[in-house]
């Protein structure tokens, strides 16, 4: 799937009809960005099997930046670089004011890459994915963060057909709800077939 096509089909999840706490803290509004002092980086960590058309990306970073827009009257853009040693790649144009880019990116990540290693349709994944982050979840206290985490698919009716992502569990750190999501984790237990689990994680230098 083209990446955009699919950062614009999972960035519907910013629209929920009614989100419970753990989501309301997810998808705080944090723009208008400002990267006046800078962009933002997250340490990039992946890992897992090679297979059903995955390879872990191993160690990177996502960068959130500002880009001038393409008219000399147009809105501030931001756009993301995501750099590893498999992949150098930019995202975006995204609006200065809209939504979390580095969230969006994290989320399409997991859906795209549980459809690769469950062979599972992305459609459904996503509209799970829109159902936990909305309905379900819990918030924790540690030390100093908060901690919004959700199960997705421990319930799913389908749970046996994933290939051990039942277990998949989403973490994101925060600070104050309005700054940028400090840590975003998706991890699993051993998958199917004595293949390892599925890590993948983002942290905001």
């Amino acid at each position: 799937m083209n990446v955009l096509r699919g950062l614009a089909l999972i960035a519907l999840l910013a629209t929920p009809l009614r989100a419970g706490e753990a989501g309301d803290l997810v998808f705080a509004e944090r723009g208008p960005w400002d990267l006046s002092q800078g962009p933002l980086v997250w340490t990039l960590r992946q890992t897992g099997p090679e297979a059903g058309g995955f390879a872990p990306l191993g160690e990177g970073t996502v960068t959130l930046a500002a880009v001038a827009p393409d008219a000399a009257d147009g809105p501030p853009a931001l756009e993301l670089t995501e750099q590893t040693p498999r992949i150098t790649r930019r995202i975006g144009p995204f609006p200065a004011s809209g939504g979390d880019p580095a969230l969006t990116f994290f989320l399409e990540t997991i859906a795209r890459d549980m459809a690769a290693l469950t062979g599972g349709s992305p459609f459904y994944i996503r509209n799970r994915l829109k159902d936990a982050l909305f309905r379900d979840g819990a918030v924790r206290r540690e030390g100093e963060a908060t901690v919004a985490v959700f199960t997705p698919f421990a319930q799913d009716e389908n749970r046996g057909r994933m290939a051990g992502f039942d277990t998949l569990e989403l973490r994101f750190t925060l600070d104050d709800p309005k700054r940028p999501i400090r840590r975003m984790l998706a991890e699993t237990g051993p998958l199917a077939g004595g293949r390892p689990a599925y890590h993948s994680e983002m942290v905001l230098k």
